[in-house]
Formats: C-alpha cells, sequence, structure tokens
C-alpha cells in the first residue's frame, strides 16, 4: 500500500493532519487531474467526484503509518471511500497516492462551483474544528 496521501480540503492543513494521524507527515505540493472539488451542501468541507476535464490541487502526505489509515477512514466516515489516484507534483512527475473520493450515492449534496479555500482558511476552519464529529471518532 502507497504510504501516501492526497489531501483537497480540511486536511490539506498540517495541524489538522496531525491531530488524525496522530504525528505530522512531511507534505507538498500536488494537482489530482480527472476530478473537480466541490462544497458539500450545509458543510464547511468538500468533495471530490470524478471529472475528465477537471483538476484538484492539494497536499500530498507521504509517510502515511498503518495505524493513520484507520484514523483517516474513520475521520473521512461512509460519504468517502479511499481510492488510489495518480497525482502530478509541480516538477511534472506522478505518483500513487490514496486520496478520499465522495461515494456516487451522495453526490446531490454537492454544490456546483469549487470549494472556496480562502473562506475555509478565513472562517470554516474554526467551525470545522469546533464541530466536526470525525475528531471525536478518533481514538486518541
Amino acid at each position: 500500500m502507497s504510504g501516501r496521501c492526497f489531501t483537497y480540503g480540511s486536511l490539506m492543513w498540517a495541524d489538522i493532519m496531525a491531530r488524525v494521524c496522530g504525528y505530522n507527515p512531511d507534505s507538498r505540493p500536488a494537482t489530482l487531474p480527472g476530478y473537480t472539488r466541490h462544497p458539500v451542501r450545509g458543510e464547511d468541507y468538500p468533495a471530490i467526484a470524478p471529472d475528465d476535464n477537471g483538476e484538484v490541487h492539494g497536499q500530498l502526505y507521504a509517510g502515511i503509518q498503518a495505524s493513520a489509515w484507520e484514523r483517516l477512514d474513520a475521520f473521512e466516515g461512509n460519504q468517502y471511500e479511499r481510492q488510489l489516484v495518480n497525482v502530478v507534483l509541480p516538477d511534472g512527475s506522478r505518483l500513487d497516492a490514496w486520496t478520499y473520493v465522495f461515494r456516487p450515492q451522495y453526490r446531490s449534496l454537492l454544490q456546483t462551483g469549487d470549494w472556496d479555500v480562502e473562506a475555509f482558511r478565513r472562517d470554516g476552519k474554526r467551525r470545522f474544528e469546533a464541530r466536526y464529529l470525525g475528531f471525536r471518532q478518533i481514538q486518541q
């Protein structure tokens, strides 16, 4: 299994990723072609869905340990499915990584347009950290 995880929403913030994983994995920017990112109705976090013409910018974390995958799966919950994808690094090289894709049966919850990263940084992150149930599902 790849020890890499591509993140495109709340987990792009190193402090959130460290809290979920239980440690601070190394990260760098990456792009995921063939997907688009959308706001999830009523939530501060986004989801991605396949789109041949899309691309999603995010963070690629390396060295994810087996125990962290269990915590990440619990954090993401049943609306997401972990899938192996191929991401592009800034130098053009490609790597396989796992990411969490919104399950088809929940796609009616996706709103149009891209998720607003700056709005999350400004307001959503604080709300997310205060209320998101996924944090409480993780064994500390």
